[in-house]
């Protein structure tokens, strides 16, 4: 084994390796499901929802008909499904637009018939359906306290769909009797189907009560209507035992575990060992950073528990409780907390993106750290850990020239950490 030349170089091309293994071109055409006597209707949400479109298109050799949503600016060209765009991460009345749209489709359809839907991470926020009596600002006030609360995204994809007349199954259910087959990018720390897009087509197995707990346990700040919905039986999402299920399937198609295993046989091409660590983190993105440092730093030091050059792998969905309106994203507070406790150590370089390319409010899928970053903020006149507590990760990745930029890449199985030890 020996340590990459070009260590930057060399934590990009494992990224791309786990991007490209996520791609829907590759994932789409080993699920495609039998045809049916009557109609192929198409539906999808998700930041990459527009390019599994385009994916089963190009494998579907018969009619179909259809309609997805993505995020703005993440379209792409469709011959038969149309695309409407939406925002994200806070919903706005193109994606009430949208999400009635989908209901739409999926009505009048019959046991001949045929839905398929394309769910992948962005969905939730994508698809704003307040129930009867809300309104799509009090969606939003959901969305905005889940985001702030610093709950892991199964915890906040568990209240999504108990405040919506789409999520939680319910979808798929309006659907009936047509069967619907599920083919689902997974951005959820252990890939529970149910939770990626807080499961439009996916009935929900954890109850009302789910959501009530998970309310008081993070003291949300909730419009009082919400708080009545919630405490109502009018929340309730339809269960596993819905007949209207019966005959459904549900297919993983891409996952965090996949994207892993390609940056770990690409590195291995490249001459040097990689560890996955593990594809379903969660915790506060700084706090977790502090734990991988730890272990490349005792790898640094001691070559142990692995040997130097190695470098480690991990995925699943940090999360970031909002203290102050800076700017960045989880990754980008996972690589500041990173560089302030790896400064002034050599030999270690970091990359953590999101796979979908975009981290939290800015236009970086991530960044990059090392020994140095936090001098180079410094040099720069700025305090990393002033930046660190105003939740302004990207000002300071920006100041040290270690922002990673790539632009959407079309799929989302959320994010992607590599550290080199050299």
């Amino acid at each position: 084994m020996t340590a990459p030349r070009d260590p930057r170089g060399f934590l990009r091309s494992l990224f791309d390796a786990a991007v490209a293994a996520a791609q829907p071109e590759r994932s789409v055409a080993a699920f495609l499901p039998e045809k049916p006597k009557g109609r192929t209707v198409v539906i999808g949400a998700g930041k990459g929802a527009a390019q599994l479109a385009q994916a089963f298109e190009q494998h579907w050799d018969a009619p179909l008909e259809g309609v997805v949503v993505t995020r703005y600016g993440y379209a792409a060209p469709c011959e038969r499904i149309e695309v409407l765009e939406a925002a994200h991460p806070e919903p706005d009345e193109a994606g009430l637009l949208a999400a009635k749209r989908l209901l739409d489709t999926v009505q009048g359809l019959t046991e001949d018939d045929l839905v398929v839907a394309l769910v992948c991470g962005g969905g939730s926020a994508l698809l704003p359906a307040p129930p009867e009596g809300l309104t799509l600002a009090d969606e939003l006030a959901v969305n905005r306290a889940l985001l702030a609360s610093g709950a892991p995204i199964t915890q906040m994809n568990t209240l999504r769909k108990h405040v919506s007349e789409i999520k939680g199954g319910r979808l798929a259910r309006a659907a009936h009797p047509a069967k619907v087959v599920s083919l689902i990018v997974s951005d959820i720390p252990g890939d529970d189907p149910a939770m990626v897009a807080s499961g439009p087509t996916v009935p929900d197995p954890a109850g009302p009560q789910a959501a009530r707990e998970i309310l008081a346990e993070y003291a949300l700040d909730l419009p009082q209507a919400v708080r009545d919905h919630l405490a109502s039986d009018e929340c309730a999402a339809p269960s596993p035992d819905d007949p209207a299920f019966a005959n459904n399937e549900v297919h993983i198609i891409a996952s965090a575990a996949v994207s892993l295993e390609a940056a770990q046989a690409r590195a291995r091409e490249l001459g040097v060992e990689a560890v996955i660590l593990s594809d379903a983190i969660e915790g506060e993105s700084r706090d977790v950073a502090r734990v991988h440092s730890a272990l490349a730093r005792e790898i640094a030091a001691r070559d142990r528990p692995f040997t130097k050059p190695v470098v480690l792998l991990s995925g699943g969905e940090t999360t970031v409780t909002l203290k102050a309106k800076g700017k960045g994203g989880r990754n980008s507070e996972f690589l500041l907390s990173l560089a302030l406790d790896l400064d002034g150590i050599e030999g270690v370089h970091a990359l953590a993106a999101d796979t979908d390319g975009i981290d939290g409010s800015e236009d970086n899928a991530g960044g990059f750290v090392d020994g140095g970053t936090a001098t180079r903020i410094r040099a720069a006149g700025a305090d990393p850990r002033a930046l660190l507590s105003g939740n302004n990760a990207w000002t300071a990745l920006d100041t040290a020239g270690d922002l990673l930029v790539t632009g959407p890449t079309g799929t989302n199985v959320n994010d992607f950490r590599a550290i080199l030890i050299v």
